[in-house]
């Protein structure tokens, strides 16, 4: 029916003039949204904090199922953040994501510099050129030397997290935790199913999906966990 030319019409914004609510106010109404809707009865409060995250940054309550963690995972993904331990990530878009606002809470020794990701380096190119295969492949390959205790996230390329398996069970490369979320449909499933099987704390979405966001979003969430538990 058209509108009523008499009258003024008004946009949907002028709901929140009339009734102010800030952006933090949005979030958590939005967590407690989540909350009176999902079914969390198989998470641990901490996993929740991950848990409800991925929810809030997907709007997907499905992405529950198909959340895992190793034993403890939350619990060395913590100590990791306040020991200010390197994070290595898959792509610049978790790099961008990442909030060192965020980081600093935890440890205030954060900076970018802290946040590893080699996939647009020259060299990477040219290795990746010459041997036909992934950039993110030789990326992983040149962070090694920081892996060992460093939080591994991975949102776009789940031929890096392939390696980074093999670099678990080959080479001893020993991260504190890895962030299994590459989304796709080649090499994907396996990468993720491969990581859960070995001796490696995870945090991981099973299946086709995941994405950078949700990597950020994971990372977040541990900030939250860490400052939960100084709080406590």
């Amino acid at each position: 029916m058209p509108l009523n030319t008499t009258e003024t019409a008004k946009s949907l914004i002028h709901n929140l003039y009339n009734h102010p609510m800030s952006g933090d106010e949005i979030e958590s109404r939005s967590m407690a949204i989540i909350d009176e809707l999902a079914d969390r009865g198989r998470f641990t409060d901490e996993q929740w904090l991950v848990a409800q995250r991925l929810v809030h940054t997907t709007a997907d309550f499905g992405l529950l199922d198909s959340l895992r963690f190793s034993e403890d995972a939350v619990s060395v993904a913590v100590a990791a953040l306040r020991a200010g331990s390197p994070i290595y990530v898959d792509s610049n878009m978790i790099r961008s994501g990442l909030s060192l606002a965020r980081l600093k809470a935890v440890n205030p020794e954060y900076s970018a510099d802290r946040i590893l990701c080699h996939v647009a380096d020259a060299d990477v190119a040219s290795q990746a050129k010459d041997s036909g295969l992934p950039r993110s492949l030789f990326a992983v390959r040149k962070a090694a030397a920081h892996l060992d205790g460093a939080i591994a996230a991975f949102g776009n390329a789940p031929v890096a997290l392939l390696e980074l398996n093999r670099m678990i069970v080959e080479d001893n490369i020993r991260p504190a935790v890895v962030i299994g979320m590459p989304v796709g449909f080649v090499h994907v499933i396996e990468s993720k199913e491969e990581l859960m099987s070995l001796d490696a704390p995870y945090i991981a979405l099973a299946g086709r999906r995941g994405g950078s966001p949700l990597a950020v979003s994971v990372i977040h969430a541990l900030c939250s966990a860490a400052l939960s538990r100084s709080a406590a």
